[in-house]
């Protein structure tokens, strides 16, 4: 890695990459869609309001670190990013980069699904192969495993393009607090439910509207 980079640098870079293969209709981005890219309330975490001249300064930096490139062929400036070939990863890779540096930390079996729109991994295992690399690459570790929550039944992954992670410490008790916290595929299996569930009831609405009806007409 060059340097390392600002969240908002970070942000930036993430954005690019994520409309790239989301959006690729507008791709390259114009200053107004990258800053709402950054500010985006959904997808993103933390939550930031970056003004106009920020997000040009960010852009600044990123250009001299080679990693966004400016084109001006219309009549606005339009931004690519050019982070697999500076930083020599993989599509499938930068697609997990791309989401740890929008989403924050996150467990191999969360980058997974939210990788699914980037590129759509065949399992966990896929994902923890590629995170493996990312941290043994002799050019220099890109993402780190954290240790382990209370609680958690995962371990968290983060990226390095800002440098080390502080990792936050727990108060005793923390884990009798966090023990209740479901894992990923639980959270699957509760939407498979709820889904399940209310198509019964819409179901059971339905024949009761026309057991409704049927009576009115005798």
């Amino acid at each position: 890695m060059p340097a390392e980079l600002s969240l908002l640098e970070t942000r930036v870079l993430g954005v690019l990459m994520e409309k790239e293969r989301t959006v690729p209709d507008t791709y390259p981005m114009t200053i107004n869609s990258l800053v709402a890219g950054c500010n985006q309330k959904t997808s993103r975490a933390p939550i930031i309001s970056a003004a106009e001249t920020e997000v040009r300064s960010a852009i600044d930096s990123l250009k001299s670190l080679n990693l966004v490139i400016e084109s001006s062929g219309g009549r606005v400036s339009r931004y690519t990013h050019n982070f697999e070939r500076v930083l020599k990863v993989p599509r499938q890779a930068s697609a997990i980069l791309a989401v740890l540096m929008l989403r924050g930390p996150q467990t191999a079996g969360e980058l997974r699904m939210n990788c699914e729109r980037l590129h759509p991994f065949s399992d966990i295992s896929s994902v923890e192969g590629f995170l493996n690399e990312l941290r043994d690459r002799s050019a220099g570790a890109l993402v780190t495993e954290l240790p382990r929550q209370p609680g958690s039944r995962e371990n968290r992954w983060a990226h390095l393009l800002s440098g080390a992670v502080a990792i936050p410490e727990f108060p005793p008790g923390a884990a009798l607090v966090s023990a209740a916290t479901p894992s990923v595929s639980e959270l699957a299996t509760l939407k498979e439910d709820v889904a399940r569930i209310q198509a019964e009831l819409d179901e059971l609405k339905s024949v009761v509207a026309g057991m409704t009806a049927e009576l009115r007409l005798r």
